[in-house]
């Protein structure tokens, strides 16, 4: 039996170990996620447009914005694997430790500038583009959407890059910039998809947990 909304999206699936439904709450987390996604999105391309068009003076300030929404994204993201999902919090967690240890020892408003003469505080917030790559090369693996493996490929391109020297202050710019922009076109695209793409399928859910419960019985 297959039912649908009012607005005519569809609600119950065959999935592949059995038939699930997608619920009101399964709805509200997809939208928190994406909202949570352009937040994320915005605040990384207002910091790249800032330090190229006014400076690096306080554009470090978005980095906070931006990590708030990337863990709130993580925590309403649907991901099969339990262990990767708890990864890309752990790496959040890390880097948001990492972002305000940065700050308390630079300052608010030289934190780009800090990063961009001193490559080593990378580490610090390395593992918070780390779970933000995740995020773009599970985009990817699910939709097949080029902006979300080029922000996959950018983003440790452009960190790794300055940090072993490698790339130029300015090259490394345009990196991190073009990779602000695929995260914000990635984010846009979310919106006006079938809820049902970013839910996934439950069954595959409900068989990964009951494997998991078996296992620890």
């Amino acid at each position: 039996m297959i039912s649908s909304t009012a607005n005519g999206e569809q609600t119950t699936f065959e999935g592949v170990y059995g038939i699930y439904q997608i619920t009101e709450r399964d709805a509200k987390e997809v939208q928190r996620y994406r909202f949570c996604l352009l937040i994320c999105a915005i605040s990384f391309t207002a910091a790249m447009g800032q330090w190229a068009l006014l400076g690096p003076r306080h554009a470090g300030l978005w980095l906070l914005p931006m990590a708030t929404s990337l863990g709130l994204a993580l925590s309403w993201i649907h991901i099969y694997l339990r262990s990767l999902h708890r990864a890309l919090q752990i790496l959040w967690g890390l880097g948001c430790f990492g972002l305000l240890v940065w700050m308390w020892r630079s300052g608010s408003e030289p934190m780009l500038q800090v990063a961009a003469q001193q490559p080593l505080w990378i580490w610090l917030i390395g593992p918070l583009f780390a779970a933000l790559t995740g995020v773009g090369f599970k985009e990817f693996f699910c939709f097949r959407r080029p902006e979300a493996i080029g922000l996959t490929l950018l983003l440790p391109l452009g960190l790794l890059g300055h940090l072993s020297g490698l790339l130029s202050e300015a090259l490394t710019g345009t990196v991190m910039t073009l990779a602000a922009l695929l995260m914000l076109v990635l984010a846009l695209r979310k919106f006006g998809g079938p809820v049902a793409a970013d839910v996934g399928d439950k069954s595959v859910f409900a068989y990964l947990e009951a494997q998991r419960m078996a296992s620890s019985a």
